[in-house]
């Protein structure tokens, strides 16, 4: 082997009648160590199908799943900050089974004096996070640990029948169980009312988050609110074939599991609040001025974000408090929730957009605080979502996608609230801007994953915010050809997949039992996404497959299983060993290339294979004895004594005979054509044996770099692991001579130690550099901005000023 390492350290020679001979060691040295566990079908993972969930991932025959339609009265007190609320459920029992009772959620109580929430919340992180006292605090994170006084719960104040009788209930932490009088049967209707109220938590008050999502946000310069209005009606909980009712309590990790229906919401606010809110508005020539209607109308077929409340209206409202009233009226049909925001604050901007031949209205609301990146971006941002996801799932079904920018990240049917405001000056640092993008478009993409195929999040975050966050990752491309996606492309999720095992959970994971929430349910399977669009499955396959998924659950409850087994059935490719790898362990990529044997193929002929086994032992080094003989052994007694040789001392073995020449002719004679011209074409044949380290089998893409610089790169399925899940050997055929060898040459599997993927090993340089860490907030600057500095240096430009 030469010292630079740029040849083998062994040589085989084999011949082509050796070939099936080396090729059969090779099955056997596998199955010497069979481990089949991967490749084991899902059998016993997977729930038994039914007449209501098929072996196929479609609803059944039989599928069934329950309704709630509500009709609520809501009004918002702007000085006390609370909710007061009255609702009408008609709720449908679609099931084969007699209810005799029924089992709302009251998702507000997390704020409740005496929550769970606060109880076992482990330290200082917003969803029940693991910081420990010996982490940063701020003195206000730990002011919030010992400060209990606000009480955000709900309040129910009565609950009735409809002819107004008083029904028995029992409320247990964030659930409300109502038993009904008499037993609610297969097709029937129950119609129940609910009077409650609660006070409205300050968002920013670490005192007053706990996971809640909605709120409200003060901004001291004007003294005015910004309402984030979530969570705050008693709901349905979902009552499904495989869970019966899902009444799992709200901690703040699992979010939300929840009942189709239609919503008529009539919402009181300060006449000069402006409401954005799920749904269509019913009353617009109440609640808005007629140049806001006429913008409105615009905004409709409008190419560009049309303004309809302008920052100069707003800018006048801010400097009074309305004392008067309006009520403003949605309508929404099949959805799975309701949400809205309320503020004076609220700049409004829409345009239409065409999805499938229907308008659909892209809408932002911000505060003046948010521009210049909301106006620029908020509502091209959510039009470009419903085109993208639009394409890769269905036609979006709903009549508008609204963003709410109100310094928060959460998702409600066609409504979201998202994060990302410049600095004063109007300036914002790189990551300001394509943080806010990437969030509207995750928010607003929620709208397919879980609002319309959903699915449970309270048990699987994994099936919402994964599938979301891996469209996000499409539609992010689509955006700009240089995003910088932070989840998504494969060598994102490396630093997770090498963690501490102990650390980490397999993605199916119950919800609130997840220490990484992010990685976990939200990088981790948009990463395996990609990797099975991009590597295993093929775009076309899985572009197909994930379309079929989406239609088939679309306005319905998918559960896991569900979602495997379309994505196999669609395809038609088994994807069992994949499922369980990246859903059900938590094993890394971590591929080697152990050892690469070089073979020549064995022509046969003296005059060439004889003088090559001569080169090679000439090109052998002298062992130590044998030079050291030569200077201290002057004569040895053969030289010393001709008698003592004989034929052998003269023979050479490796000299050409007759015989040799013959044999090599009679070899030749019994070759076909096709034998005699594939022998003439020069051969390198190369075992490669490839150990898996990490654990979880991939496909093994393999790039060959030949000694005249071309490269060539072969794609071996996973299957080929399928005997034998540690250790395989592959021998490989070319028609040039392998300079190197070099595994995952593109980064498509998550790789988690590169320096194995080389033959020979090549040096990987590394960088080490000092870093002092900061907070980061959301929507706030802590990194560089050019855009300040240089509008700073133009302004100093300007003045004459200058300085350092």
């Amino acid at each position: 082997m030469k010292k630079n390492g740029t040849l083998w350290k062994t040589f085989a020679f084999i011949s082509l009648a050796m070939v099936g001979v080396f090729a059969s060691k090779l099955t056997w040295a596998q199955s010497e160590n069979t481990n089949k566990s991967y490749f084991r079908q899902l059998g016993q993972e997977l729930p038994t199908p039914n007449n209501y969930r098929t072996a196929s991932g479609a609803p059944g025959h039989e599928y069934w799943q329950q309704r709630a339609d509500y009709d609520i009265k809501v009004e918002l007190d702007d000085e006390k900050q609370r909710i007061t609320g009255s609702e009408t459920v008609t709720y449908t029992n679609n099931s084969p089974d007699p209810l005799s009772y029924i089992w709302l959620q009251l998702d507000q109580n997390i704020l409740d004096k005496e929550s769970d929430t606060y109880k076992t919340q482990t330290g200082a992180g917003r969803r029940g996070g693991m910081s420990q006292l010996g982490d940063k605090m701020s003195p206000s994170q730990l002011k919030a640990l010992a400060d209990r006084s606000f009480d955000g719960g709900h309040k129910i104040q009565y609950v009735r029948d409809a002819t107004g009788n008083p029904l028995k209930f029992t409320i247990v932490k964030t659930m409300m169980r109502i038993d009904l009088p008499k037993i609610l049967r297969k097709g029937e209707k129950l119609v129940f009312n609910v009077g409650w109220y609660y006070n409205v938590n300050d968002r920013l008050n670490p005192a007053q988050q706990a996971a809640s999502r909605g709120g409200c946000e003060l901004f001291p310069e004007d003294g005015n609110w910004l309402y984030s209005i979530t969570q705050w009606f008693p709901r349905m909980a979902v009552y499904d074939d495989y869970n019966g009712w899902n009444h799992k309590q709200f901690l703040g990790q699992g979010e939300f599991s929840l009942t189709f229906g239609n919503y008529k919401v009539a919402i009181t606010v300060p006449s000069d609040h402006i409401v954005g809110a799920t749904g269509v508005l019913q009353n617009p020539a109440q609640v808005l001025t007629t140049e806001q209607q006429n913008r409105f109308n615009q905004s409709k077929t409008a190419k560009k974000p049309v303004v309809i409340v302008t920052q100069a209206e707003v800018a006048e409202k801010e400097k009074t408090k309305a004392k008067d009233k309006k009520t403003w009226v949605y309508y929404a049909e099949n959805v799975r929730d309701f949400a809205f925001t309320s503020s004076r604050k609220l700049i409004w901007d829409a345009m239409g957009v065409n999805i499938g031949g229907k308008t659909v209205m892209a809408m932002s609301y911000y505060p003046k605080e948010a521009n210049p990146l909301y106006g620029q971006y908020s509502t091209e941002a959510v039009a470009h979502t419903l085109r993208i996801y639009s394409k890769h799932t269905f036609d979006y079904p709903y009549p508008v996608a609204i963003s709410v920018e109100a310094s928060n990240g959460m998702e409600y049917p066609m409504i979201c609230f998202n994060y990302g405001r410049p600095e004063k000056d109007g300036t914002y640092a790189e990551r300001v801007k394509y943080g806010a993008i990437s969030v509207i478009i995750h928010e607003v993409g929620h709208n397919f994953f879980p609002m319309i195929v959903n699915s449970d999040e309270r048990h699987w975050t994994w099936m919402d915010e994964g599938l979301n966050t891996f469209l996000q990752f499409l539609a992010e491309q689509e955006w700009d050809r240089n995003y910088p996606a932070s989840r998504g492309f494969p060598r994102t999720i490396v630093d997770y997949m090498k963690s501490d095992q102990s650390e980490l959970e397999p993605i199916m994971t119950n919800s609130e039992s997840v220490k990484q929430l992010g990685p976990n349910a939200y990088a981790k399977p948009a990463t395996a996404l990609n990797i099975l669009r991009e590597t295993v499955m093929g775009r076309e396959l899985f572009d197909y497959s994930f379309k079929e998924y989406s239609k088939r659950w679309m306005f319905k409850h998918p559960n896991p299983a569900d979602f495997f087994r379309t994505m196999e059935d669609a395809s038609g490719v088994d994807l069992d060993w994949f499922w369980r790898g990246w859903f059900y362990t938590t094993d890394p990529v971590d591929i080697s290339i152990d050892k690469v044997i070089e073979g020549v193929f064995d022509t046969k002929n003296p005059e060439i294979e004889k003088a090559r086994i001569r080169a090679e032992r000439a090109s052998k080094p002298e062992e130590l004895t044998i030079l050291r003989n030569r200077k201290d052994i002057p004569q040895t007694a053969v030289e010393n004594n001709a008698d003592l040789k004989d034929f052998y001392n003269e023979y050479d073995p490796l000299a050409v005979t007759e015989t040799d020449r013959k044999n090599y002719q009679a070899y030749l004679a019994t070759l076909t054509p096709d034998d005699k011209k594939w022998l003439e074409n020069q051969k390198y044949f190369y075992q490669v044996d490839l150990s898996n380290v990490g654990g979880l089998v991939m496909p093994v893409i393999i790039e060959f770099e030949f000694e005249d610089g071309t490269k060539e790169v072969e794609k071996i399925p996973a299957e080929i692991w399928r005997v034998d899940n540690k250790k395989i050997s592959k021998i490989f055929v070319k028609d040039k001579r392998v300079k190197s060898f070099t595994l995952d040459p593109y980064l498509e599997t998550a790789d988690i130690d590169l320096a194995n993927n080389a033959f020979p090993r090549k040096q990987t340089p590394s960088r080490f550099e000092l870093l002092k860490q900061q907070p980061y907030m959301r929507g706030q600057s802590t990194g560089p901005n050019p855009m300040q500095m240089q509008k700073k240096e133009k302004e100093g430009t300007k003045t004459g000023g200058g300085g350092r």
